[in-house]
């Protein structure tokens, strides 16, 4: 066998397992060798002076919606936002597709649809509706990456919320069959009060929504779900969590030794409600963006890290979708895939104190965005890292680069509310398996299909 490697990408600082300059050597779409530079042959090269590789994103939390949502977001447009943004790897939600993902064969419609239209890899969540063991087993025989659940109204009528009484049974049939459960936390009693409360008041405008969906009802939820998790001994992950105060019932939980992890998102991160205010719907999202002290609230909890990763909670949908006057009539969901990386960035290198350490900043970054989610949900070291053997999921990333989202390079067929936002950090260029899948510097026509990456079983560290 030849020792000429398919690829080398030469003189990038490698940030991974600290922060190094080598050359990243490539062989059948996995990472062979890191060398030292000019120290090994290949048959094609890509030069990466000045830039940093990273591994590629592990977004957590995204919506493609395809089959039977494709006119709002599908896996094609979906996958090239990602790629765009630095991801190269999605773990797609089970609604709003339709049918939704909630068994064996649901699962096996949306897996063909996204095999063949995905530009990155991808794993799938399957849902969590009731109690019933039969189809957790099929989801986890499938290597679904874990199953959502919904303990408030989800949106879509094809996917119903978790009943009071079915949350520890659907939690302890889902631990019985080693599922992590993904809860969408927001006190569904306290919605339906708040919301009767301001629409009373015939408020409409977008600030109205926020409160109608108050801190509290976060915090009840998310005390909820860690009391049942710990009753069923589940692992349980909370998603888009926006108010800072439900981290301390999280904290209490694992004091108790409870299995629960967090994500935020980085509208949570970026926008606050003047913000909303001024883009009404395109920001309107469940949970809703706070105020600004809220917003440097979750990112001093994130730099502590009381929260473990970001996640964009990718939820476009047709633009006529969102232009009702009345905000409560407007679909909810931000178009954020493609921002993720460069938001988180930013925002790290703009909360860091003291002298600035890019490759500190790139270091915190990769283990939020890519090597903790490919750890909690079964992917690493497949995915997360450049090391010998890792799939070769490589970001490469100028991080002097300050630039402003245009809607000419949004790639979502939703209403993206970060174009004109200015950030610091841009992808140059992203590598799924080895193969450019984006390239900042010219069009990428022939891609590489994304492939269905499987829950495994691995400890995390």
């Amino acid at each position: 066998m030849s020792d000429t490697a398919d690829l080398a990408i030469r003189g990038a600082i490698v940030v991974s397992d600290g922060a190094y300059k080598r050359d990243i050597l490539v062989r059948e779409g996995r990472v062979s060798a890191l060398v030292e530079a000019g120290a090994a042959t290949a048959k094609r090269e890509i030069d990466a002076r000045g830039l940093l590789a990273l591994p590629g994103v592990v977004d957590a939390h995204v919506h493609f919606n395809e089959p039977g949502r494709t006119d709002w977001e599908g896996w094609s447009s979906g996958s090239r936002a990602a790629a765009a943004g630095g991801t190269t790897t999605v773990l797609d939600m089970p609604l709003n597709s339709i049918p939704p993902v909630l068994d064996g064969a649901s699962f096996d419609t949306k897996k063909t649809a996204a095999e063949n239209a995905s530009i990155v890899d991808f794993g799938l969540w399957g849902g969590l509706v009731d109690a019933d063991p039969a189809s957790l087993r099929e989801l986890a025989e499938r290597g679904a990456v874990g199953v959502k659940a919904f303990l408030c109204d989800s949106g879509v009528a094809e996917f119903p919320a978790l009943r009071e009484d079915d949350l520890v049974p659907a939690l302890r049939a889902a631990a019985d069959a080693n599922l992590v459960v993904a809860l969408h936390c927001e006190d569904d009693a306290l919605v339906r009060e708040a919301t009767a409360r301001v629409r009373g008041e015939g408020r409409q405008d977008a600030t109205a929504w926020s409160e109608s969906r108050p801190p509290l009802v976060e915090i009840r939820a998310v005390a909820a779900a860690c009391a049942a998790a710990r009753e069923a001994g589940a692992r349980i992950h909370i998603v888009h969590v926006s108010a800072v105060e439900a981290l301390g019932a999280v904290g209490a939980a694992r004091d108790m030794g409870t299995d629960v992890t967090v994500e935020t998102c980085p509208h949570y991160l970026t926008f606050d409600d003047d913000d909303l205010a001024a883009q009404g719907a395109a920001l309107k999202c469940a949970p809703p963006i706070r105020d600004a002290r809220n917003r440097d609230g979750l990112w001093r909890a994130l730099l502590q890290g009381k929260i473990d990763f970001v996640a964009s909670d990718h939820s476009p949908c047709l633009p006529d979708l969102k232009a009702s006057a009345d905000v409560f009539a407007a679909w909810g969901g931000v178009a954020g895939a493609q921002s993720l990386l460069s938001a988180v960035f930013s925002g790290v290198a703009g909360h860091a104190g003291g002298a600035l350490d890019v490759q500190k900043v790139a270091g915190f970054v990769v283990w939020r965005l890519a090597a903790r989610p490919a750890k909690r949900f079964g992917l690493w070291p497949r995915k997360g890292a450049i090391a010998q053997g890792s799939d070769a999921d490589i970001v490469l990333f100028d991080p002097e680069r300050e630039w402003t989202v245009n809607a000419e390079g949004s790639h979502t067929r939703g209403v993206d509310p970060y174009v004109g936002r200015s950030f610091r950090g841009k992808v140059v260029r992203t590598l799924v398996a080895g193969r450019t899948v984006y390239n900042e510097r010219e069009t990428v026509t022939n891609p590489v299909r994304g492939r269905f990456i499987r829950r495994e079983e691995v400890a995390e560290e």
